[in-house]
């Protein structure tokens, strides 16, 4: 990696220590590490960032693939990208305005453009985990563009790690969580938000002192379960709302998500707060693990 200016870096120096300036330094792709060198013990994980044509992953479609596949040791910290792919796909239809406004991607950049396939495969086989700072958005697009994603772990570095309330971070975008940390890239680019994102997974958060990939990781492999408090009486929607129930108008029934462990405590505060005289119902539930969350296999209306 090329060492920065040092007659810059004075100069950012200066300015640091007045107290009046806060400098931020571009992000540096991290330099790529042989397999072969990696200690005994280490696996791989891959950072995934997708542009696409929109929100709706079954009405739109990828057109930037961004992978950035890293080690890590048992500890949690990034031991460096193993392997990396750009790539763009023209998805048969101009792109909206905005589309082009948020991406600065253009359709002339994507005719004729095609994902290697072959590639995106031979990135991804292997990996124990995807990673990605929006993974309810991604997921889904991936999977159907790519199946083999579908049977892949995933973790969410946005939902997995409690930038705000634990660490103390003011935001949890990825230029804003950078940013914190003295850094800003070229956003909106699938490979470089790619990493971005390892580099933030390989920073050491300042409560909890752990790394931010460490943090995700134990979080992303807790088993969760899907809890629909269906036919739940309409005074009781006040209570749900502050335990952190959501309502789904369409099934029409409060539902929460809670650590596999916390299931019979959540059943019997359901049973003694909220449905009266303890006649509570059979309650629908899924099991939530990190190869079905995130996808759109996760069911939104109770199971029947």
């Amino acid at each position: 990696m090329r060492d920065r200016d040092p007659e810059l870096e004075a100069l950012a120096a200066r300015l640091e220590a007045s107290g009046d300036y806060r400098i931020l330094r571009r992000l540096r792709r991290a330099p790529r590490v042989e397999r072969a060198a990696l200690p005994d013990g280490a696996r791989e994980a891959l950072a995934l960032d997708l542009e696409t044509t929109g929100l709706d992953p079954t009405l739109d479609v990828p057109i930037e693939v961004g992978l950035v596949r890293f080690a890590y040791d048992g500890e949690g910290r990034i031991l460096g990208v193993t392997d990396a792919l750009e790539a763009l796909e023209d998805p048969g239809r101009p792109l909206a305005p905005e589309v082009v406004r948020i991406t600065g991607i253009t359709d002339a950049d994507l005719t004729g453009q095609r994902f290697p396939d072959a590639e995106v495969a031979r990135v991804l086989d292997g990996v124990g985990l995807v990673v990605a700072h929006n993974a309810g958005f991604d997921r889904p697009f991936a999977e159907r563009r790519w199946p083999a994603f579908a049977d892949k772990a995933w973790g969410c570095s946005l939902r997995e790690v409690d930038w705000r309330d634990a660490e103390g971070y003011e935001g949890g975008s990825l230029g804003s969580l950078l940013a914190a940390h003295g850094l800003f890239f070229g956003a909106h680019r699938a490979v470089e938000d790619g990493y971005a994102l390892v580099e933030l997974l390989g920073r050491t958060l300042p409560s909890s002192g752990a790394t931010a990939f460490g943090l995700l990781r134990a979080s992303a492999l807790r088993s969760t379960v899907r809890l629909w408090a269906v036919g739940s009486p309409f005074d009781a929607k006040d209570r749900l709302k502050a335990r952190g129930y959501r309502w789904n108008p369409d099934a029409k029934a409060w539902w929460t998500e809670v650590a596999d462990d916390a299931l019979d405590e959540e059943r019997s505060w359901l049973r003694t707060d909220v449905y009266p005289r303890g006649r509570m119902p059979e309650l629908p539930s899924v099991r939530v693990d990190a190869r079905l969350r995130y996808s759109a296999r996760v069911p939104d209306a109770p199971p029947r």
